[in-house]
This record gives structure tokens, C-alpha cells and sequence, in this order.
């Protein structure tokens, strides 16, 4: 199987997979309401840390974020830095939507998340280049099978736009759990090296979770159900 395949998430220009799951709780449908348009992504112009948090900051960003646990995490950790996500599963919006209020009261709500309910890359190519401190790519789809290698997401176009969003130094961060996946990715980011810095210096720096990483629902449900190997890793933009 090789990791090239004639086109990619940059060039299909459309989303696959389902966009809704079970109907949202009267809660989650109020989030949705009432929280989603007060800290959305503008649908049109540049998108930048002064458009959306009023002032320049570091800024990450999270494409696919699940639940919404680790952009959660990190943004409650990070509070100077400003976090952008983008998901297309609603019932995943909902749910980081509730992280971000603060969880039914369990803490305090996070400021410092702007959430986009669809296509990552469409507000990724509305970054200025060289903007973002940290961008985040965790357990994508893998589309295991060789015919749909070009829907993902680390693909030779996705990959060249996460270094032109990047800073200099800025890091590149991708999980997974998927064993066809991790080929492709490596076959892929060996094609960029000229880009990316790969951090690793030893196995366990890509098979042990760095600090500040932190283990989401469903990684922890492809250890223990499914008895999957997870593997972790940093890249880091070339200067």
C-alpha cells in the first residue's frame, strides 16, 4: 500500500462520515443555542488571536476534537494562550460545549475556547501563515481502507498547510491508535522533513503520553476495550 493516493482533504472539499449521532439531552440543545453562537469562529475573514479573544496571544489549534476533553484540558491549563477547535459531529460539539461552561458547575466556565461546528480546514486556511503556537491532529479517522487513503487528513495537502499555519518552532501533534494509520502518517511526514522536526530521540518518546497530553474517553477506550497500542508524536516547525 502507498501513502500517496490522487488527492486529499485539501482538494476533495467535502467531509465524510456522519455529521449527528443519538438526539442531544435538553441541555446539550441548549449549549448548542445559546453558548455555540456567542464563542463560534466568524464564518468569513481572517481569523486571528486579536479577532477572537481581543487581543494577540499564543495560539492552538484543534482540528477534530472529539469530546472536547483535551482542548478542555489544555485551554483550562493555558489560560493566556487562545484555543480553536473544529468538529463536524454534533454530538461532539455538545459535549466540549459543556466542558467549556464548566461541566454542570463542577468548575469554573473556560474563556478561552472558540469552537467551529464543521470543516476544520475551511477556518485553518483562514489563519494567517505562520500564526499558530501549537496545532493538534488526535486520532483522526483512519480510513483504513487503501481506496479512501485520500480522504485522510495526514496527507501530503493538510500537512504542508499545518507548516504554513505554524510558527516557527511551533508544534505539530498527532495521535493515534490505528497501526495502518501510523505508516501512512510516518510515510507521509518523511516527505516534509525538510518542514518538521521529528522529536522523538527513542521508542518511548512516541509510545509513552508526553506531560500535558491528556488520555481522552476514547483513547482510553481503544487501551482497555479494544486492546489497541496508542502512539504520540511531536513535531516541530522547522525555522
Amino acid at each position: 500500500m502507498t501513502a500517496h493516493k490522487e488527492g486529499d482533504p485539501t482538494t476533495l472539499n467535502r467531509l465524510y462520515g456522519r455529521s449527528k449521532g443519538k438526539p442531544l439531552r435538553a441541555g446539550q440543545q441548549g449549549l448548542v443555542d445559546t453558548l455555540l453562537p456567542q464563542i463560534a469562529v466568524p464564518t468569513e475573514g481572517e481569523v486571528t488571536a486579536q479577532r477572537l479573544f481581543g487581543e494577540d496571544r499564543p495560539l492552538h489549534f484543534e482540528i477534530g476534537f472529539g469530546g472536547g476533553e483535551h482542548m478542555a484540558y489544555r485551554a483550562d491549563m493555558l489560560p493566556d494562550h487562545g484555543f480553536i477547535g473544529a468538529e463536524p459531529f454534533i454530538n461532539g460539539v455538545a459535549q466540549a460545549l459543556t466542558h467549556v461552561s464548566g461541566d454542570n458547575g463542577a468548575h469554573a466556565p473556560i474563556p478561552n475556547v472558540r469552537i467551529h461546528h464543521g470543516d476544520a480546514l475551511e477556518v485553518l486556511s483562514r489563519i494567517p501563515d505562520g500564526s499558530l503556537t501549537m496545532l493538534y491532529l488526535l486520532h483522526p479517522d483512519p480510513w483504513p481502507k487503501a481506496r479512501h487513503a485520500k480522504r485522510r487528513m495526514m496527507n501530503d495537502g493538510p500537512v504542508e498547510m499545518f507548516a504554513r499555519k505554524l510558527k516557527p518552532g511551533g508544534e505539530f501533534r498527532f495521535g493515534t491508535d490505528h497501526a495502518i494509520y501510523v505508516r501512512h502518517a510516518l510515510m507521509v511526514m518523511q516527505r516534509h522533513t525538510d518542514k518538521f522536526e521529528w522529536l522523538a530521540k527513542e521508542a518511548k518518546d512516541f509510545q509513552v503520553r508526553p506531560g500535558g497530553w491528556p488520555q481522552t474517553r476514547y483513547e482510553h477506550k481503544a487501551r482497555t476495550v479494544y486492546g489497541h497500542e496508542v502512539w504520540y508524536f511531536r513535531y516541530r516547525r522547522k525555522v
